[in-house]
């Protein structure tokens, strides 16, 4: 389908259901008449020994003229990655390819400021762009590059596909949030005509958006969602492609998936503080763009009214029988269940339909009502420590961006207990989350003595979450 769009464009015809077989045909129609843009892959990497050579094999296997796309590896490494590049890079040079390693002498900005200095150097009129962890396909070049010929599409987004989704419990967990995202919300998204986010991997930007959108900033630990908002500020469109897939990487380690949570949730509150003002002061913007963009933005809130809620549900328990005599409206209870359900259907939807699925339909259905409650609880566990990532985005406090470190995990027997990355040390907020699980199965006990059942399910969820947490953190932090 991707191809017959350029054939349409070139031939000035609209696509419909009567191409949809000649996808054959207009790959030949492509490879012979149409003359491909030049393309810069960009690889921002720092200290990724451990999937760097995959990284650069998998890039150097795209099946796009030699000539006409470049790799740069933008390396902002300070460990053995830097001479692994090196020996990749010479490597691939004297096969031909057009590869440099590109080193800078601070490293400001992190990963937004290692894009904004390597886009100095890039002789593409597009930017593709992936994260350490992705192996896109060999054709995901030939698939994008034809969206462009639409010269409103400013970025093209792919879907995230996962290698190591059966590792674990953990990883599990997480296939099932990014399926909802990538399948519910950027096509709803894009189909109601609201913005979408580049997700910062398996995308290629035109060149020229990103400068009319003001370059890469890294005042935001989410440079990717803030340039996004950005750009289509300035009338660009992103055009996501569900049906193209990026396999990648999941964090298959506690430490990595929460380093990973704090830097996506503090950074989406962050460009909140940025971005709204400005927003709804537009002028082009519908209302109804507004208020989704802020919807959008403030999204990461969520983790505070679960927390707040969790924590003030256990003391409310002494006060329940009062607020039973007096009257209290069990029909509130009606209404979280209705709003419990809807939610429960998004993600059934999502994972069920979504072209990431891994399963028969039969055993994905099975597989998500074992999941699903599992996956809320260990949601509420992370309340805390995502809570404390919104905050600081709110006020402003500035922190380091913390990569997400990558193993290099695919398989069961794969393990990553030896990797130099993993964070040995228990913090303050892991210990908190410990206390936390102990605090709700207090609730559980108190509950359970006073005959009043109302939050037992709650308090077991969140027991349970906080436990797991801590547990999976404590796990390896404490593991020499």
């Amino acid at each position: 389908m991707q191809f017959d769009l350029l054939v349409f464009y070139k031939r000035g015809l609209k696509p419909d259901s009567q191409h949809e077989d000649n996808n054959k045909d207009a790959v030949t129609a492509l490879s012979v008449d149409y003359d491909w843009p030049m393309i810069t892959v960009q690889l921002p990497l720092y200290n990724e020994q451990y999937v760097v050579e995959r990284l650069i094999d998998t890039i150097a296997a795209f099946d796009y003229p030699k000539d006409k796309f470049e790799i740069h590896i933008l390396d902002d490494s300070t460990d053995e990655t830097l001479d692994i590049v090196k020996r990749k890079v010479a490597e691939y040079k004297a096969k031909g390819y057009q590869i440099e390693q590109i080193l800078r002498p601070v490293r400001q900005g992190f990963k937004a400021g290692a894009l904004k200095d390597g886009t100095v150097f890039a002789k593409g009129e597009f930017l593709a762009i992936f994260d350490a962890d992705f192996m896109p396909k060999s054709d995901f070049l030939k698939k994008t590059v034809p969206y462009f010929q639409d010269p409103k599409v400013g970025v093209v987004q792919t879907r995230w596909e996962h290698i190591n989704q059966n590792y674990s419990l953990i990883t599990k967990l997480q296939a099932l949030q990014l399926n909802v995202h990538f399948t519910v919300e950027q096509v709803g998204r894009m189909q109601g005509d609201y913005f979408l986010q580049f997700n910062g991997t398996a995308g290629v930007w035109r060149k020229s958006t990103i400068d009319d959108a003001g370059g890469w900033e890294a005042d935001t630990l989410t440079e990717d969602l803030d340039l996004s908002i950005r750009a289509q500020m300035k009338g660009w469109k992103i055009k996501f492609l569900e049906e193209i897939g990026s396999p990648a990487e999941l964090p298959a380690e506690m430490n990595a998936l929460k380093s990973q949570q704090f830097r996506w949730m503090k950074g989406g509150a962050e460009t909140a503080r940025k971005i709204l003002p400005t927003i709804w002061k537009s002028r082009v913007l519908t209302s109804r763009q507004k208020i989704h963009a802020t919807q959008h933005l403030f999204a990461s809130s969520v983790f505070l009214f679960v927390f707040v809620t969790g924590l003030s549900s256990v003391p409310l328990l002494y006060y329940m029988e009062q607020f039973i005599e007096r009257g209290f409206n069990k029909d509130v209870f009606t209404y979280f269940f209705l709003g419990m359900m809807s939610v429960t259907s998004v993600y059934f939807v999502a994972n069920i339909q979504s072209p990431a699925r891994q399963q028969s339909k039969a055993d994905a259905i099975v597989s998500f009502f074992l999941l699903f409650p599992l996956f809320l609880s260990l949601s509420m566990g992370l309340s805390f420590h995502n809570s404390i990532a919104v905050i600081e985005g709110y006020l402003g406090k500035k922190s380091a961006f913390v990569r997400t470190p990558k193993f290099n995990i695919k398989n069961a027997g794969d393990s990553f207990v030896k990797n130099k990355y993993i964070i040995r040390k228990l913090s303050p907020s892991t210990i908190v989350e410990g206390l936390l699980a102990l605090y709700y199965i207090g609730g559980i006990a108190l509950g359970i003595h006073l005959e009043l059942y109302i939050f037992l399910v709650f308090h077991i969820m969140l027991a349970f979450g906080f436990g797991a947490i801590f547990f999976f953190t404590a796990k390896h932090s404490l593991r020499g």
